[in-house]
């Protein structure tokens, strides 16, 4: 899903989940629901954790201070922290370093393409030169 450089990613959170569709090596329909979701601080709100559970989706996000500081100012009112698994986030630094490799190649890093088709043909072209 490809969106405008100033608008944040969170907010295109549930459509990217939505549009998840992972084939299976064996006869049957595709997967569209992840087992676990591993994100950063920049989706950790309300309304993603709220999603996630409700499709019963896993997840591992870690909490922004302030809403660690709102927490604690609420006392008992502010409800237990989410859980969390640091050695699970580990795991996080695959897609970090697959972004990195991507940006490598110069056009995308900087995004000369005009129309979005041709940025996302680039992106491909990319990610197979990677894989080759």
């Amino acid at each position: 899903m490809l969106s405008g450089g100033n608008v944040n990613d969170c907010t295109r959170f549930t459509q990217v989940l939505e549009t998840i569709h992972v084939a299976r090596r064996g006869p049957g329909r595709a997967r569209v629901r992840p087992d676990h979701v591993i994100a950063d601080k920049g989706y950790s709100t309300n309304a993603i954790r709220h999603y996630l559970r409700r499709r019963g989706i896993g997840h591992t996000i870690p909490q922004r201070v302030d809403q660690q500081a709102n927490r604690r100012r609420r006392g008992s009112r502010g409800g237990r922290p989410p859980g969390f698994d640091p050695q699970r986030y580990k795991q996080r630094n695959v897609v970090e370093r697959c972004f990195n490799r991507l940006k490598q190649c110069r056009s995308v890093a900087t995004r000369y393409d005009k129309t979005a088709t041709s940025f996302q043909a680039t992106v491909t072209i990319a990610a197979l030169l990677q894989w080759l």
